[in-house]
């Protein structure tokens, strides 16, 4: 049985994005506890599936985080649906979910992991199509933090930097009220330095962009922490 609460690396690929089949396969052998396929642009069946088929070959756990139902399928290990807390559209906090449960016949609930977003770079794409209030301190996160973990029992919340590194402070006091859910960290990894330094205390780092850089996979294997 998969415990994705011990994971502490998760690459995070994007279906929009460009890769090649050899460097899917330096990614695998990189060390990384998990592949997580996620996107907000542009996610389509099609470009989900070109993907996951790419993957399909490999005895690593996998993860959909899916954007919308156009890519959601359930052949993968888990499928993590966020919820973004700081938003100010109530779709993406609840009202898509309410959709997908309505729309589709779900056999799979044991799959399904929910995620307490909070999202923290205004110019992400995340940001932007969700409408997240952006400007939180670290109280603010904190707070937010301890209602996805205590009023609503969320078994994840993911601090969300989206292509920016972000402020370890904060990321420390949303740590610090977490009392069930696993923490989640993504945005601006790329070396070991900042690895290391939210691994501090986020249970798991999240990297992606670093993938599609210069010298992505080497890139991706420096912020290998365990």
């Amino acid at each position: 049985m998969i415990d994705w609460k011990k994971w502490r690396h998760v690459t995070k690929l994007d279906p929009d994005k460009p890769i090649t089949p050899k460097a899917v396969a330096e990614i695998v052998d990189s060390g990384t506890d998990a592949i997580m396929v996620s996107g907000t642009q542009n996610i389509t069946k099609e470009n989900v599936a070109r993907l996951v088929d790419m993957l399909a070959q490999y005895n690593i756990p996998k993860v959909l985080e899916p954007a919308g139902t156009p890519g959601m399928r359930s052949d993968l290990d888990f499928a993590f649906i966020p919820s973004v807390f700081n938003t100010k559209n109530p779709k993406w906090l609840v009202g898509a979910h309410k959709d997908f449960v309505r729309d589709f016949q779900i056999d799979y609930w044991d799959k399904i992991i929910p995620e307490a977003y909070i999202v923290l770079n205004p110019f992400s794409a995340v940001a932007l199509v969700t409408r997240a209030q952006t400007g939180l301190g670290p109280k603010d996160a904190a707070a937010y933090a301890e209602v996805a973990d205590r009023f609503f029992n969320f078994p994840i919340v993911y601090v969300e930097y989206s292509g920016v590194f972000g402020n370890p402070e904060l990321v420390k006091a949303v740590k610090e009220k977490l009392h069930n859910s696993v923490l989640y960290y993504g945005g601006g990894i790329d070396c070991r330095e900042k690895a290391e330094q939210m691994a501090k205390y986020a249970n798991t780092i999240v990297v992606g962009n670093a993938v599609y850089k210069k010298g992505g996979v080497e890139m991706l294997k420096e912020t290998i922490v365990k």
